[in-house]
């Protein structure tokens, strides 16, 4: 079955519907109430903080933080608890939920990758510790009874950042009594990422004198059904773009491709596209399409696939590189005018054919790059949804190259400025050169594909280096 909405609001509608995949005849309840829970007033959420070596018998509700440490002493992780016990009638059908939290600060990393996991035992505020999760009674396991993992969230550190979690399996399961006893909604929130004391981020607490700083579980329901349960699936979709500048060329000069492939792999992409890569070039003279899957494979551990395809459509010179976790199912390349070129790959996500192209347009000529859009859209109109095209545009958002892709094109990074998931560092407002000329766009028909986030990375190391001329952009998306 292929749910179809027209227009912008085909995203917001999407939004709304997050994990929902209809079972059989099984259509929503007529009548839809939506619940805000956000008030510390009657308990209808609460937190705390638990955080191992000699705090672990220590309760702290006066904090809700995160960190990632392989030393018990400064791990932290942070707990959230929502009455949806007394809140939403028994037996209601749950259509979606979402976990807002508030950034108040942050360490020196200017993004961490932060997991929501549900708590499958109860606990208490004011009596929760790391060992602990009530006065007279311990935890299953130190640091919390977790279950499965619910979402995942790039979190920046910037005061003010919101971030949104799906726990819609969840809330459904503690609202239609599934989880035991109790129908509340338990969630830990965790540092995924490695050990650093940079990775510190501190939310705002639920008594928090400003509203909209506080979490929030936001619960869309109807009444009971007789119509068969819907069912949730999903999974997060990491597109990371970025312009290589020739391998590797820093700005302070020096070409090093390990150093520019170490900092794409912490970035915890899915699928990645590339620009300026350079096989057996005056730029290194090396095979970079095989170095940079092989470089992959080192810092993640895991087999990366690969497709490359010259400018010029030439065996080697200057290129894109798509590099995927995902095996590739089938892929393609088309020539464009300028002596350009776009590349695309097939792969196939949470059951859902993706098929996503990297491009890099002409950097002189709004001529050649009006041409290479049309050229390119026609081209890739040729292909199944879900579509996704990333790439140095060399254009900005307000060139006619822009205006026309945004015609059968979501701008992603606009679209999660619209919504209030746009992240990025102190300065810059999506910049990744010396304007914003690097998009990852998404099809305005790619019914399967929920816009999560968009966010530019801030690459510099501490004399102020980037590993390229360009900022890498990534967006995360659901595949439904």
């Amino acid at each position: 079955m292929q749910l179809r909405v027209s227009g912008r609001n085909s995203r917001l509608f999407l939004r709304a519907l997050v994990g929902v995949v209809f079972s059989g005849a099984a259509t929503l309840a007529s009548a839809q109430t939506t619940l805000t829970l956000n008030q510390p007033s009657g308990n209808q959420v609460v937190a705390a903080t638990v955080r191992g070596g000699s705090y672990a018998n220590k309760t702290d509700s006066s904090v809700l933080a995160t960190r990632a440490s392989d030393t018990a002493e400064y791990e932290r992780r942070a707990l959230l608890k929502f009455d949806t016990q007394n809140t939403i009638p028994a037996g209601s059908v749950v259509s979606a939920a979402t976990l807002t939290v508030t950034v108040k600060r942050g360490s020196e990393d200017a993004s961490r990758n932060i997991g929501a996991y549900q708590v499958r035992t109860s606990w208490t505020e004011g009596e929760v510790t790391w060992n602990r999760r009530k006065t007279d009674t311990s935890w299953t396991t130190a640091g919390g009874d977790l279950g499965s993992k619910l979402d995942d969230a790039v979190v920046s550190n910037q005061a003010g950042t919101k971030v949104t979690f799906d726990v819609t399996s969840l809330v459904r399961d503690a609202v239609a009594g599934r989880l035991g006893s109790s129908r509340y909604t338990r969630v830990a929130l965790l540092d995924l990422e490695g050990s650093t004391s940079a990775s510190y981020r501190e939310f705002y607490l639920p008594n928090d004198s400003n509203v909209a700083n506080r979490p929030t579980l936001k619960v869309t329901y109807g009444s009971t059904s007789s119509s068969p349960a819907l069912t949730v699936t999903g999974t997060t979709l990491r597109v990371l773009h970025w312009n290589t500048h020739h391998n590797g060329v820093g700005t302070d000069g020096v070409l090093d491709t390990a150093r520019l492939m170490r900092k794409v792999a912490s970035l915890n992409a899915d699928v990645i596209s590339l620009n300026e890569v350079e096989r057996y070039s005056g730029w290194g003279n090396i095979d970079a399409p095989v170095v940079m899957a092989n470089m992959m494979k080192t810092y993640t551990g895991r087999t990366w696939y690969y497709r490359f395809a010259t400018l010029a459509g030439g065996a080697n010179g200057i290129g894109n590189l798509i590099l995927s976790k995902f095996p590739i199912d089938a892929s393609d390349s088309q020539l464009l005018s300028g002596s350009r070129s776009a590349i695309g790959v097939t792969v196939n996500v949470n059951g859902r054919t993706i098929n996503v192209f990297s491009t890099h347009l002409h950097p002189d000529s709004s001529s050649y790059r009006n041409t290479e859009v049309s050229q390119l859209t026609s081209w890739a109109k040729t292909f199944a949804e879900q579509r996704i095209i990333a790439g140095d545009f060399n254009a900005q958002s307000t060139d006619t190259a822009s205006m026309t892709m945004k015609q059968t094109y979501y701008d992603s990074w606009a679209e999660a400025q619209a919504d209030g998931t746009a992240i990025s560092f102190p300065g810059n407002t999506g910049q990744t050169r010396n304007s914003r000329i690097d998009y990852i766009y998404y099809s305005r028909t790619a019914w399967a594909l929920v816009l999560k986030s968009s966010q530019v990375f801030d690459v510099r190391d501490a004399n102020g280096v980037m590993p390229s001329d360009h900022r890498p952009l990534m967006s995360i998306f659901t595949v439904k």
